[in-house]
Parts: C-alpha cells; structure tokens; sequence
C-alpha cells in the first residue's frame, strides 16, 4: 500500500488501518501496494536472481483469496464445447505426463506509476514481475481427453476467488491455438515446490509469455467457448487501444484489442536509484524480457543516452524467461543518469516514452536511475 507517494514495506505483523494485523510469513521485505486484495511488489534488488524465489515473486490478487483450500476435495472442471466433459483431482492431474516451463511473469499494469500523467489502478512500480519454474501437465494434452469440438475457439479460466459484494468474477479466455501451445500448463508446481496459496495452489493456468492475468490462479474451472468471453476483465479490462492515444482522450471498447504477449524490456536492478557509490569498477546489472520472443541485445547509457555499451547477458536463458545483464563500469565523481534498453528476436527496441494508454498498461520505458559517484 501506498501512504502518500511512499510505498509501505511489509513485516512479519503490520497493522492494518482499522482492522488489527496481518501475518504473512515468509514474505518479510516485499512492497505491499494493496491490503483489500493482497497485492505486493518485488524490491528491484531482488530482480538479480534466474529464478525468483518464492517469498520474494511478486503477488497479484484481483479479489480476495480462497479462505479454505482443500487439495484432497478440490477439482478442476472441462467443459463447454467438448464431446466428453471431465473432471480431475489433484491426483489424477499428478498422474499426466509433467512439462516445465521457465516463465517470466508479469503484470500487465507494472510501471503502471511512472506513466504520466497518472493512471488509476494499482501504483505499481517495476517489481510486478518475476521469473520461475513452472510444471504441471499441458493444458493441450487436457483440452484433447475432454475432445475439443469444431466449435471451440477460445478456452476460459476461472478460478476460486472470493468475490467482494457485486464485484463481477475474475473469469479470462485465451485463444484455443495458444491453449493447445505444448508449452501451457495447468500448473501444480512452482520452483519444484507445490504451488504457494498466494501463487494459486493447488493449481493455476500457465501461459507462458503473456500478461499475468492470462494464468489464473486457484483453477477450478476450464470451458472451452465458441469465442472470446464477454465478461468485465476481457472487456474493458486488459484491453489497449489499437491506434496511440492521449491523456484525455475517450477511447472506446470496440477501438481495442485484448493484451495478449508482453513488450520488450529490461530494468536496472543495481545499483539503486539514489545510490551513492565510490569511484571505480561498478557492476551495473539487471534484467530483459521480452514475452514470447528472445532478448538479443542490451544496452547501458552512462552518460544519460549520449552514447550506448553493450553488456554481457547471462549463460541461464530460455524462451519465456528473462536473462540477467551486467555492465563493469569504470566511474569518474559526478552525477550520472544511468540507462538500459533491451532488442529482441521481433526487432523490437524499448522506447525513450512508453505508449500511454487510460489503464497504464504494458510500460515499457528506457529504464532509468540516477547515482552520485564519490
């Protein structure tokens, strides 16, 4: 949660404005941007690692969490166009041939508060994203046991949200070719683990390369649909305009399209802004993603973007996952601005300005920090 423009950092029992306190073990550290629904943030510093670890992989919840989960009760449900509906327990899915993805997950409104002008919605930083292992059997090898009809053009998920009063359900579709894509799960496992509560046990969607919302969580249905579903979190929600728009213009429902694939990007995760260092060797490091396609190429500016450093990228890569940089830097006393920018395999560069839009979706900005050198 934000006080004012200072966001609040999370200990092990922090009071809740009225409401006593809150225990959330294990995740000491972590940005809480929202208290109503449990929304928290990655530090920048913790964006230094392949693979998150869990405690510090950012939280997004867009209603309340289950209250009770039961694994040994609990199923997931296939229907709609299909010939054979099913029903699967946790048992039954661990009984499936496993796949593992390594995925960088992100929310779709991270950078959301460096857009200006301001956005509503969550004021997320840059920490809305994360990398890990994900396994579970491929939503595909699901989709055809139930027997996909002719019909069957996209796949919904919904998942066990506790839904707040009138607050419409958190129910998202896919496209029925990237359902069937060999690399999306039906995730029980995280970094080897089960998955966490906060990170959708028992088990979730898994869509590898696209925005955060596309992977619900607390799976408990799959309906396969004649087309897109018409519900408030595919339309208006996760939508962007199809030509550039400008603060303060009406941009209407039928003018967009659903957010699918993350952008290209890449953010600075040391050192931090604000940071004064010592002269000499300065690692700077960080990491670029760029959703389904490959990051080819990272530069670092010193000098506020006068002039470009290519920079080494880490050894650890794979499709949908973000790879570690890092830059050795001889510095001289001064002020500095230090920049990074990201190309991928589609040619795509990260922009000086990221497009705005009235939700603050997909920022994608040069990143940015400013140092003091001793």
């Amino acid at each position: 949660m934000t006080i004012g423009a200072v966001p609040l950092l999370l200990s092990r029992a922090l009071p809740v404005p009225q409401s006593g306190t809150i225990e959330i073990p294990g995740e000491d550290g972590m940005i809480v941007r929202s208290f109503r629904f449990l929304d928290l943030e990655t530090p920048v510093e913790y964006l230094n690692t392949w693979l998150t670890p869990v405690p510090h992989f950012f939280v997004r919840n867009h209603m309340h969490e289950p209250s009770q989960l039961d694994p040994d009760g609990w199923r997931v449900t296939v229907g709609g166009e299909v010939a054979k509906p099913i029903s699967l327990t946790l048992s039954e899915l661990a009984k499936l041939e496993s796949h593992s993805i390594v995925n960088t997950l992100e929310c779709a409104g991270n950078g959301r508060a460096l857009h200006h002008p301001q956005v509503p919605g969550i004021q997320w930083g840059k920490g809305a994203v994360s990398t890990a292992r994900f396994s579970g059997p491929r939503l595909g090898d699901v989709l055809e046991r139930a027997g996909i009809k002719p019909t069957g053009k996209h796949v919904m998920f919904r998942g066990l949200d506790e839904i707040p009063g009138k607050v419409p359900p958190f129910i998202r579709s896919i496209p029925i070719e990237k359902a069937l894509d060999a690399d999306t799960l039906i995730a029980t496992h995280m970094n080897g683990a089960p998955l966490a509560k906060h990170h959708g046990f028992p088990a979730r969607a898994l869509v590898p390369g696209w925005i955060g919302a596309a992977s619900c969580k607390w799976l408990t249905e799959i309906k396969v649909l004649e087309s897109e579903f018409a519900g408030n979190f595919m339309s208006p929600g996760y939508r962007f305009p199809n030509q550039p728009a400008q603060p303060g213009d009406t941009v209407k429902p039928e003018d967009t399209h659903p957010l699918t694939a993350l952008n290209v990007k890449s953010v600075i995760s040391g050192p931090l802004d604000g940071a004064s260092l010592k002269a000499g060797k300065i690692a700077v490091h960080g990491a670029a993603w760029a959703g389904e396609a490959s990051i080819v190429k990272v530069e670092v500016s010193t000098d506020g973007g006068a002039s470009w450093n290519p920079v080494s990228l880490g050894r650890e890569q794979a499709h949908y996952a973000w790879c570690l940089w890092t830059y050795d830097w001889r510095a001289k006393g001064g002020d500095y601005t230090i920049l990074s920018r990201a190309t991928d395999s589609q040619g795509r560069t990260q922009p000086a300005i990221a497009a705005w839009n009235p939700s603050g979706y997909l920022y994608n900005a040069v990143d940015q920090v400013k140092i003091h050198v001793a």
